[in-house]
Order: C-alpha cells, then structure tokens, then sequence
C-alpha cells in the first residue's frame, strides 16, 4: 500500500475562459502522507478551497496529474467516480449540513444507508459511534436541538463511519469555541494516527495549528511552504 495518500503534480485550475479567466490553482505540488494529519493554510483567496475541492473530487482540475489512494482521479468517470468518493472519502464541511429532519444518529448513518445498509443495523453502528463522542443521550436529538460543537461531533460521525482513508475538512472548528475546537481536533488526530488514513485540513485557525504533524503553506494559487511540526500534540 502507497504511503502516500494524495499525490498532486503541477495542478492547475482555471475558472472561466478567454479574458474572463481566472487562475486558481497554478501548478500545485503537494502530498499528503497516510497516517499524519496536514493542515492547508494561507490567506483568503490563495486557492486552499479549490485544492481541497479538487482532491475530494468535487471540482475536475483544469491540467496536471491527481492520484487519491493510488488511483488517478482522471481516470474515473460519472457513477465510478461517486463511488470511490463514497467508499473512501470522508467529509466534515463547514457548516456541518445536518439533515434536520434526522436525528443525530440517523444523520451519521447516511453513508452507510446510501451504501446500502439496512437502517436499523446503519443506525445501530452510529450510535456506538456517537457514544464514543460524548455522545449517547443525544443519538436521537434533531439537529435544532444540538449545541454547536454536538453538531460538529454528529458531522465528524458521518464522516468516519464508513472507515474511510482520507477525511477532508473544510475550516472544522470556525464556528467553535476554544474548548469544543480544541476537542474535536482531538478526536481528528486519533483518527489521522491509523497508517492507513489521512486527514486533510483547511483553516484559518492558528489555535489548532499544533495538532498538525505538517503544514502546507498556501499562496498565490501555489503550495510555496512545508513545516514539519516536531511538537506535536499528542492525541
């Protein structure tokens, strides 16, 4: 298995045509190495969401080459490409996108259900999850009746319930408080520190910049930094 997880060469990507183009991307070269968790930072507006975007298969870059877990992302198309998202992608986006009609336990079970998965065994497995969140007395709270940081932990369940090897986030802990952000980064780098994931990181918040093990500097469209950060915080 490829230690690496993503792999980006001279990725470029172009919103637009003509003289109405824009540049965002520039030809970005970057890894991201299993078992480690990077963080992406830099100034609004230097590409970060775009590269992110762009791995997680949700935007098609305009040149360059992208490997996600060994497979070239070019290559897969249509249903084939919603699948391997499906199967090995994890999401935790901003504004954490709870369904509000499903309680927290039914919304950390959508993957598996749209994998396939019988409800009741589906939502059986995100409770324990939940548990292990902090969790249980919550399973079957609406999202509405959620303080902020539950909801986080419900999204950081739906993203990890199906196991997948790479967990993308989108700015995890802007609508935090100190204490909540602090630990759901916690629970983010137990779940970076298995050898056959990575998680992947966007933020502005330099309060979390010590739980990654690098950083990835982003300007002008390009990765023009890395920091190994031999300090850690251990999980």
């Amino acid at each position: 298995m490829t230690q690496t997880a993503v792999h980006c060469r001279e990725l470029c990507k172009t919103f637009g045509a003509g003289e109405d183009a824009v540049k965002v991307l520039r030809g970005v070269n970057f890894e991201v190495p299993r078992g480690e968790m990077t963080f992406l930072v830099g100034p609004s507006g230097c590409g970060k969401t775009t590269l992110l975007s762009v791995i997680a298969g949700l935007l098609n870059p305009s040149q360059g080459h992208l490997e996600v877990l060994g497979t070239p992302l070019a290559q897969l198309k249509g249903a084939s490409a919603v699948e391997f998202r499906r199967k090995n992608l994890g999401f935790v986006f901003q504004q954490f996108n709870l369904l509000p009609a499903l309680t927290a336990a039914e919304n950390a079970a959508v993957p598996l259900l749209a994998a396939g998965w019988k409800r009741r065994a589906a939502v059986e497995k995100a409770e324990t999850i939940l548990s292990d969140l902090g969790l249980a007395t919550r399973t079957r709270a609406l999202p509405n009746q959620l303080s902020g940081g539950q909801q986080q932990r419900v999204a950081f369940a739906r993203a990890l319930i199906h196991e997948p090897q790479l967990i993308v986030c989108d700015e995890p802990t802007s609508a935090l408080d100190a204490e909540t952000g602090h630990h759901v980064m916690e629970l983010l780098r137990k779940a970076a520190l298995r050898p056959d994931r990575a998680v992947l990181v966007v933020t502005h918040d330099s309060r979390i910049f010590p739980f990654a093990d690098r950083i990835a500097h982003m300007n002008d469209g390009l990765v023009d930094k890395i920091e190994i950060n031999s300090g850690v915080l251990p999980c």
